[in-house]
C-alpha cells in the first residue's frame, strides 16, 4: 500500500512537472511569435516613393510620354464645397490625379500617394517652369465619409490650401463616383452595411495619373514608380513637346 501511495504522489508530481512545464514553454512560444510578428512589421518594405530615387534619370525631353487616352470629365465637389468639373479643372494645365481616401492606413496606398504628391506641390513651389502650369487633383473614393469639411482638414495637413497648386474633390453621387471610377479604370472593392455605409477599409490599386493640358492620358503610375523625381521629370518633358 505504502508503495503504491508513493507511485500516486510520484504521479502527481511528475503531472505537475509536465504542466509547468507546458505552461512556461506556451508562454515563450507566443512572445516569440508576437516579437516575430512585431519584427517583420518594422522591417515591411516601404515603397521607392519615400526615399531617394536611385537612380539617374534621363534629361528632360530626352525621352517620350506619348498620349494613351483621354482623360475622362466628370462633375465633382471641391473641399470649399463649390461645384466644378475634372475638365474646367484641367483646362490649360498639366494635371496629376489621384483617387484616394482620407482613412487609408496601408502605408504604401493612399499615404504615399499624398506624401509624393505633397513633395511635387513643394517642387512646384520653387519651380518657375512649374508654378502656373501643374496642379495636383486628388478625388476621394469614399464620398460619405470624405465630405468637403473631412477634405479641407486633409489638405490643411499637407498645407494644400495656401499653394492653391493642389485640391482635393469629391463627387455630388454615387452614381458619379461610380462613372468616374470606370472611366479611369480605377477599381475598388469595399464592403458596406444594410444602410450603404461604408464598413472597414477599401480595397484598392493605388494609380496616379499624368494628364497633359489638352487633357490627354501621358502616363499611368503604380506604387513601384510613384516617385516624386519621376513624376516632375515626366511633367518637365511632356511640357518640352509644345516648345
Amino acid at each position: 500500500m505504502k508503495a503504491n501511495l508513493l507511485q500516486g504522489v510520484i504521479q502527481r508530481v511528475f503531472q505537475a512537472l509536465c504542466f509547468l512545464v507546458m505552461a512556461v514553454g506556451g508562454q515563450v512560444w507566443a512572445s516569440a511569435d508576437h516579437e516575430a510578428h512585431q519584427a517583420k512589421a518594422a522591417v515591411a518594405p516601404r515603397a521607392p516613393g519615400y526615399g531617394p530615387l536611385g537612380f539617374e534619370l534621363p534629361p528632360v525631353g530626352s525621352y517620350e510620354r506619348p498620349v494613351i487616352g483621354r482623360a475622362a470629365d466628370a462633375e465633382v465637389i471641391d473641399s470649399f464645397g463649390r461645384k466644378t468639373t475634372l475638365h474646367q479643372l484641367m483646362q490649360g494645365k498639366v494635371t496629376l490625379l489621384s483617387f484616394m481616401y482620407t482613412s487609408c492606413s496601408d502605408v504604401n496606398g493612399c499615404p504615399l500617394a499624398s506624401y509624393v504628391l505633397h513633395r511635387v506641390m513643394q517642387r512646384l513651389a520653387n519651380d518657375e517652369r512649374l508654378q502656373t502650369k501643374v496642379q495636383l487633383l486628388s478625388l476621394s473614393f469614399d464620398r460619405i465619409n470624405d465630405t468637403p469639411e473631412v477634405l479641407a482638414r486633409y489638405s490643411d495637413r499637407f498645407e494644400a490650401s495656401e499653394t492653391k497648386h493642389w485640391q482635393f474633390l469629391t463627387t455630388p453621387s454615387d452614381q458619379a463616383l461610380a462613372q468616374v471610377l470606370k472611366d479611369y479604370n480605377q477599381f475598388i472593392i469595399q464592403d458596406v452595411d444594410s444602410e450603404g455605409n461604408i464598413i472597414g477599409s477599401i480595397s484598392h490599386l493605388l494609380r496616379v495619373y499624368l494628364i497633359d493640358d489638352a487633357k490627354n492620358l501621358r502616363e499611368v503610375y503604380s506604387v513601384s514608380f510613384l516617385h516624386a523625381d519621376i513624376l516632375v521629370q515626366d511633367m518637365l518633358t511632356i511640357m518640352s513637346d509644345a516648345t
